[in-house]
């Protein structure tokens, strides 16, 4: 599913990512843990292809059989639409659309037609315990809701792989929980990859495999 070789990534002076070297099976749930600074954001950000690291002959980023470090920007957008889904601490949900508007954003943005998104985007919603809030506003929602409907956006396009940077991490402690818990039932039911970066050590220590990243690499 992923297949990431001596990933290097600097800011200026700054050497972020020193090599890295990783290996993600379909289906399978990862953690990624570390100090603060450790270098676990940037590495997800280049995993789901929304950064790039340092230009090398030897680093390669193969994602879904396909080597992203070779695909140019407007390839590269398509690739990230139709494949990868995304869930931040922050839902960064759009406040003047509805739940259900939200969820259909990125398969208008697929060019899917809008009868066969609406309608899966409302089987998503009442999956997730939502079918009675699709006319809701993100304000309207509580924020272990408004987490869902990031889910469900997330899920949408059917990606190959969903990137979860602290998706807990602005949750009260029950809806955290909930949240850890339809991870893996997503997981199970669809066979969903996830990869998550997290300083939540229950949900940390749930996956099915926690990385430990230390001053750039992986150890």
């Amino acid at each position: 599913m992923i297949k990431a070789y001596n990933i290097h990534k600097s800011y200026g002076t700054l050497h972020v990512l020193k090599g890295v070297n990783l290996h993600i099976q379909k289906g399978e749930i990862v953690s990624i843990v570390g100090a603060s600074g450790a270098g676990k954001t940037t590495l997800l950000q280049i995993l789901g292809t929304l950064d790039k690291p340092n230009l090398s002959d030897d680093s390669s980023l193969v994602i879904n059989n396909e080597d992203v470090l070779k695909i140019n920007d407007k390839n590269l957008s398509r690739f990230r639409n139709r494949h990868l889904g995304f869930i931040f601490q922050f839902h960064q949900l759009l406040p003047e659309f509805t739940a259900l508007e939200n969820v259909c954003i990125p398969g208008f943005i697929a060019n899917r037609n809008k009868t066969e998104v609406e309608a899966e985007a409302k089987k998503l919603l009442d999956y997730l315990g939502l079918s009675h809030r699709i006319d809701h506003k993100p304000g309207e929602l509580s924020g272990g809701e408004q987490q869902r409907v990031a889910v469900a956006r997330a899920l949408i396009n059917k990606p190959a792989v969903i990137f979860a940077d602290e998706p807990s991490g602005n949750l009260d402690t029950h809806s955290a929980e909930n949240l850890h818990q339809l991870f893996f039932k997503l997981r199970d039911e669809f066979g969903q990859t996830f990869v998550i970066v997290t300083h939540n050590e229950d949900l940390a220590d749930m996956a099915d495999r926690k990385l430990t990243m230390v001053d750039g690499n992986i150890v």
